[in-house]
């Protein structure tokens, strides 16, 4: 640790970003120190703005800064069209890579009882109540394929078909342009498992 009081304070408040240790908390830290002052006080701004200003929408629950994201206020959007993900990167990641035109619920985590991640802490009861509605036809389920996604998946269907919505899931397992011999073994077993029929 450095003689310096104040940048250790800075050096372990890096640390709270994902992946950042103490060795690349203290590069940061040196760096705005001795090349970039200014980013450095435009980034506490930004900081501080961003966690005063930046809460979640209230339909959808991604982060937005107004009560009404964006995406839930445009009328161009399919609003039958409801895409269940995990984060607001899992929301950014679809707008980004396909052309999806319908609207999203972010359940902002995954079940897992072991983080304290409920159905409540997922707004499970939101989504019921949106589904309740009637305004929505087919719910694409885009949780993670893993463990705790997959129970999430299991319990949303469940709400679904409650609801009397189709609910749809993202397709997973060999990825475009890739070789069987080099694929995981589960990632494998679940493609395998998940197979469908040949258009002719």
């Amino acid at each position: 640790m450095s003689g310096s009081p104040l940048l250790n304070e800075l050096i372990e408040a890096l640390r709270c970003l994902p992946g950042v240790g103490a060795k690349t908390a203290q590069r940061m830290a040196f760096h705005v120190l001795e090349r970039d002052r200014a980013g450095a006080r435009r980034l506490a701004e930004k900081l501080g703005q961003a966690t005063e200003r930046i809460g979640n929408c209230t339909r959808c629950r991604t982060f937005s800064e107004e009560k009404i994201c964006a995406l839930c206020a445009s009328a161009s959007r399919d609003a039958t069209l409801l895409c269940i993900v995990e984060t607001p990167a899992d929301q950014l990641a679809i707008e980004q890579a396909t052309g999806f035109r319908g609207r999203y619920f972010v359940l902002l985590g995954r079940l897992s009882p072991l983080d304290g991640l409920g159905p409540n802490e997922l707004g499970l009861d939101l989504l019921a109540a949106r589904l309740a509605e009637g305004e929505v036809r087919e719910m694409i389920v885009a949780t993670n394929p893993t463990v705790e996604g997959e129970a999430t998946a299991h319990m949303l269907s469940g709400i679904a078909r409650n609801a009397g919505v189709r609910a749809t899931r993202l397709a997973h397992g060999v990825p475009l342009g890739g070789e069987l011999e080099y694929i995981d073994r589960g990632t494998l077993a679940h493609a395998f498992g998940s197979r469908q029929n040949l258009e002719g």
